[in-house]
């Protein structure tokens, strides 16, 4: 367990004790080197904290209060009553920055979405710079009871702090002087601060912690909903111990619903290591973006870390350290090609494995541009065949998400039953019985062919909840039956959706307008566009203006090319596997309403055409279905008014498109 403060006492007693005490137990518990810097830090806030809270009658303070889900603790919260106070000290600081503003508002807005204890509480972040001068501030809070950010130099700390608990709440509190609290009055202060802690991070923020040796128990929720993660991460690690115990070889399908943890759990397989083995395990993942965001992600961390313990690393190092963690699928694929020998893995992970290459696709990309004239494989029987070199054991964990293969040539499960039917009889093959859903059979009977291959079937396998929209379990049905064009059942399973805020809009600007006013802190916002997107230029928005993914994805407020600026658009290419806090999509004339149903049409030099191939088809509701199920707190719709003076523009192209839409229950915001 994460130790929640390395300080806590009622106020009172704080006031009475020595800040030499204070900060002996605070050193104590701090496991890192104490820099002078940290211990002056200490005193500094001890002494403005004794000085300012004087006067209270009541509380509970606590000195550097964990935030596990961002790997951090908040300085000090001061809790009195149903009122939690988050103070972040910025000792020497002359002004309140941004960043710093951001800083402490994150801390407040963690406590509000993933302490449990927090939930109904009024959260009230105060930025401390020292030696800055006075503000005037007002309180403001939003419907979550979270107040936007205070800044005081220290000196109106007190005066902040009464102010905001005289605020018109159920729970005024009363200031006079009261020098002991009776254990009963303290009880609630035990019970708020051991309240369980059920965060849900990035994708990225996973797997920094991962790599940086937390385990998943530490960075996920544990409410019931959501147990079936660490069931599923638990129930693959058995395989992989009786694999390596009975020297098998073994084939691991997890599926799961778009944002179930699929890649969490297989980011958690990949850093896990017996203690009796040193066997290496390996992230693959043929989705760029996403690899190339996690290794840029990691490396920078790594480079933090380096830092903050007085070692010495450059960032050329970081990332030949984290390419051992997580790899392009292609390059482990390309390392087959150049040797016979086995690979030094016995476990491989292969993310997003519905989007494999079928033989036609896996053989065109080898003579065309690997010049290998004898290719006559799927890249599934390949990747196969080279986990089979191992003479002892091995273990392939497929993830699998239904519905999300996006491009030509992936060719969904069909072509790993078909290599295992064909060449690897000898694999024990385990999954979760979801085969039959159409989101992953394509039409065809896998029931049947899993009995022929005596695969063992396991629900355990099967991630059912959605982690990423945390305030929105049944966001992804919700899309489902948007694709399928129902909208009766979409307004349904709408009205459930109550704390996850879903617009619709005509006006770019005003989605622009949307995303700015819900987003808080460092919450990451952003537009994505389907890859076939091709006539929302006119709107300014420029599919083919590619992202550069890492800048994208993890740059700050500051940098134009981060998706905070609204300028740049991801695809469906960009965006799959990671997320952002909130989205807004931008529907075009490519997947559009029609009579009969969805329309699926392809920009094609000056016109619309209408695509008719099935998989193509597939393809573009699946990319829909990607970019609508990106957003963790909530999403604006842009669907353009078009243009009557031009032809690829037609208003009768979007408007049924916004009309279903309305039907589902999406409200307009303008």
């Amino acid at each position: 367990m994460i130790k929640r403060s390395y300080y806590q006492a009622n106020v009172q007693d704080f006031i009475l004790e020595s800040p030499e005490a204070i900060l002996g137990k605070l050193a104590k518990s701090h496991h890192f080197a104490l820099e002078v810097a940290q211990r002056q830090a200490w005193l500094a806030q001890i002494e403005n904290l004794q000085n300012q809270l004087q006067p209270l009658s009541a509380g509970e303070i606590f000195f550097e209060f964990a935030i596990p889900r961002m790997g951090k603790r908040v300085d000090v919260v001061l809790q009195i009553g149903d009122i939690v106070h988050v103070i972040e000290y910025k000792v020497g600081a002359s002004e309140h920055t941004r960043q710093a503003t951001d800083q402490v508002l994150d801390y407040a807005l963690d406590l509000k979405n993933f302490h449990e204890t927090s939930e109904d509480k009024y959260i009230a972040p105060i930025l401390v710079s020292t030696k800055a001068a006075p503000v005037e501030n007002h309180i403001t809070y939003s419907e979550d009871k979270v107040a936007s950010p205070l800044r005081s130099n220290g000196q109106d700390l007190y005066s902040l702090i009464k102010m905001v608990n005289s605020q018109p709440n159920d729970n005024k509190q009363d200031f006079s002087p009261v020098l002991e609290l009776s254990e009963n009055e303290r009880e609630p202060f035990e019970k708020w601060a051991d309240g369980r802690y059920k965060p849900t991070p990035t994708i990225v923020e996973a797997a920094q912690a991962l790599y940086g040796g937390h385990s998943v128990e530490e960075i996920s929720r544990s409410d019931a909903g959501t147990t079936n993660l660490s069931v599923t991460s638990n129930r693959v690690l058995e395989i992989i111990k009786q694999s390596r115990r009975e020297r098998r070889k073994s084939i691991c399908f997890v599926t799961g619903v778009p944002g179930s943890g699929k890649t969490l759990a297989g980011l958690n397989i990949s850093t896990l290591k017996s203690p009796e083995n040193e066997e290496h395990a390996v992230f693959l993942s043929g989705n760029g973006p996403l690899v190339k965001v996690l290794q840029e992600a990691l490396a920078r961390d790594e480079l933090v870390r380096a830092k903050h313990s007085g070692s010495s690393v450059t960032k050329k190092q970081a990332l030949q350290s984290v390419k051992a963690f997580v790899q392009n699928i292609h390059h482990f694929r390309d390392e087959g090609l150049r040797s016979d020998k086995p690979p030094i893995e016995h476990v491989v992970v292969f993310d997003e494995a519905q989007r494999a290459w079928n033989q036609a696709q896996a053989e065109s990309f080898m003579r065309q541009k690997k010049g290998v004239r004898d290719f006559d494989m799927s890249e599934p029987e390949f990747l196969i065949s080279l986990m089979d070199r191992r003479p002892d054991w091995a273990v392939i964990v497929c993830l699998v998400g239904g519905g999300q293969e996006i491009n030509k040539g992936e060719a969904g499960l069909t072509e790993w039953f078909d290599a295992l039917k064909k060449r690897f009889r000898h694999w024990d093959i385990y999954h979760s019985g979801q085969f039959s859903d159409e989101s992953y059979a394509w039409g065809r009977d896998f029931k049947t062919t899993l009995s022929e291959l005596e695969a063992v079937e396991n629900p355990e396998l099967h991630l059912s909840v959605s982690l990423r929209s945390y305030r929105a379990e049944k966001l992804a049905e919700f899309v489902n039956r948007i694709i399928e064009g129902d909208s009766q059942r979409a307004k349904a399973i709408h009205s459930t959706l109550t704390n996850y805020p879903i617009a619709i809009t005509r006006d770019i600007n005003a989605a622009r307008k949307w995303l700015r006013e819900h987003a808080r802190g460092t919450e990451r916002l952003g537009l994505v566009a389907s890859s076939g997107a091709m006539r929302l230029k006119p709107e300014g928005v420029h599919i083919r203006a590619k992202i550069d993914p890492a800048n994208w994805f993890l740059n700050g407020k500051e940098d134009v090319r981060s998706s905070y600026y609204l300028e740049e658009v991801a695809t469906e290419f960009d965006i799959q596997g990671l997320e952002l806090d909130w989205i807004g999509v931008c529907w075009d004339a490519d997947y559009r309403k029609e009579s009969k149903g969805w329309g699926t049409h392809s920009f094609k030099g000056t016109k619309w055409q209408s695509v008719k191939d099935p998989y193509s088809r597939r393809y573009l509701a699946n990319a829909y279905r990607v970019i609508l199920t990106r957003a963790r707190q909530g999403m604006v719709i842009f669907v353009p008014r078009g243009d009557p003076k031009d032809p690829t523009r037609e208003p009768d192209f979007y408007d049924k498109t916004f009309a279903f839409l309305r039907a589902c229950g999406l409200e307009e915001y303008n």
